[in-house]
């Protein structure tokens, strides 16, 4: 497999910025592991977060477990302050997903390109 497209995989499939480590390119590697990771700890800890207010309401008998309460306390919509936070982490992973592959390609071509001398 060339290297463009083994670094363009690890940054899809692994983790963003793991195609910029493969190439030795420490700091952008660092910057969106750290930035993919930063917003994907807000969006796993805000729904855990929610998660456990629904289970504290079950256990206290404040709702009835069964399936259409749940998933219309999961599907409530949060404040809008809220909802622009989970957005933005949102995004920001995402974006740092596409930079990461698109980056980490564009990379490893200039670099065998500088090999060959082409």
């Amino acid at each position: 497999m060339k290297t463009p497209i083994k670094v363009a995989l690890l940054s899809a499939l692994v983790i963003p910025g793991a195609g910029h480590f493969h190439l030795k390119r420490y700091k952008s590697a660092v910057i969106l592991i750290g930035s993919s990771l930063a917003g994907l700890y807000y969006i796993i800890s805000n729904v855990v977060e929610k998660s456990l207010q629904i289970v504290e309401q079950i256990q206290t008998g404040a709702i009835q477990l069964n399936d259409s309460t749940i998933t219309t306390l999961l599907t409530q919509h949060t404040g809008a302050a809220e909802t622009q936070r989970l957005d933005i982490a949102t995004a920001v992973l995402l974006i740092c997903w596409l930079v990461g592959i698109i980056d980490s390609y564009r990379a490893a071509h200039a670099q065998g390109k500088n090999k060959t001398g082409a």
